[in-house]
């Protein structure tokens, strides 16, 4: 159980992301009992008018590490689905799976405690990578990969990429792209817009020319980035979720920490499996 103090703030009823801002420092415990300084929390994708996010400390010009030794395995290529849209919010709904898809971004010790909470149930999930996230943390790439986890990108910058000029949002796009070729040999799996759900025409069609043939959105939002605390993201999630869908849940936040062993329980108790939204469309 994590405890957490947090102001009270409504969820939303969109899906758009709003503006980041300062949080004060949290600390998060897991029922196992490992402490975690959460520092300044942060998050990627929130709703219009929702309470902002705070920022992760970034180089927003950093440069980016060296291709990975021979001796490391190139991550996968993004592949092509043919019986699947441009734009994928779910899987089949005829399979006990889910995709538990996470926006890459804040505090590297919540992220390292998320991934090892589901390695732990035996549960693979999808990160969408920010790529100013990646600069300053670059180990956690592999950290993603030899978990077994899907690992994509969510931008390099994390802004509002539907508002941007073509040409931004391709930077935005390609040089998260670069970041990931240079630590993993590969772009990622999947693209997933910053700070929207759903991709515009324009940014859909970058994404595609960036190596993306689908962008990765969700059918269902955890809210998690609104600090509920815990009990409220397990409910929200498990009160939507069914086979096929793909769940929008965010590094950074105590409150995803505190809920992710329930979440798993109860998904393991209705035969739910987690899995990368690789297999899960495979």
């Amino acid at each position: 159980m994590v405890r957490v103090t947090t102001p009270a703030r409504p969820p939303q009823h969109s899906t758009e992301e709003s503006d980041t801002r300062a949080a004060p420092d949290r600390r998060a415990a897991l029922r196992s009992g490992v402490a975690l300084a959460a520092g300044t929390l942060t998050a990627g994708c929130a709703t219009p008018g929702a309470v902002a996010h705070p920022p992760a400390a970034s180089r927003a010009s950093g440069t980016p590490p060296a291709t990975p030794p021979a001796a490391q395995r190139a991550a996968p290529e993004p592949r092509r689905f043919p019986q699947q849209p441009a734009e994928i919010t779910h899987g089949p709904r005829d399979r006990p799976q889910v995709a538990l898809t996470f926006h890459g971004q804040g505090d590297p010790a919540v992220a390292r405690t998320l991934l090892g909470e589901a390695e732990k149930s035996g549960a693979r999930v999808t990160v969408l990578a920010v790529g100013t996230w990646l600069d300053e943390h670059p180990d956690l790439a592999r950290r993603i990969l030899d978990g077994g986890h899907d690992l994509g990108n969510h931008t390099l910058r994390h802004l509002d990429i539907n508002a941007m000029s073509e040409a931004d949002a391709d930077a935005e796009i390609r040089g998260c792209a670069e970041r990931l070729r240079r630590l993993t040999g590969s772009i990622g799996t999947w693209f997933r817009p910053s700070r929207t759900p759903r991709a515009s025409q324009a940014v859909e069609r970058l994404a595609r020319g960036a190596g993306y043939p689908h962008v990765l959105s969700y059918d269902l939002d955890s809210l998690d980035y609104t600090s509920p605390g815990a009990p409220a993201v397990t409910r929200q999630v498990l009160g939507g979720i069914r086979n096929g869908s793909v769940v929008s849940l965010h590094f950074g936040y105590a409150d995803t920490v505190a809920a992710l062993p329930a979440v798993l329980e109860e998904l393991g108790r209705r035969g739910l499996r987690a899995v990368t939204t690789t297999e899960l469309l495979s």
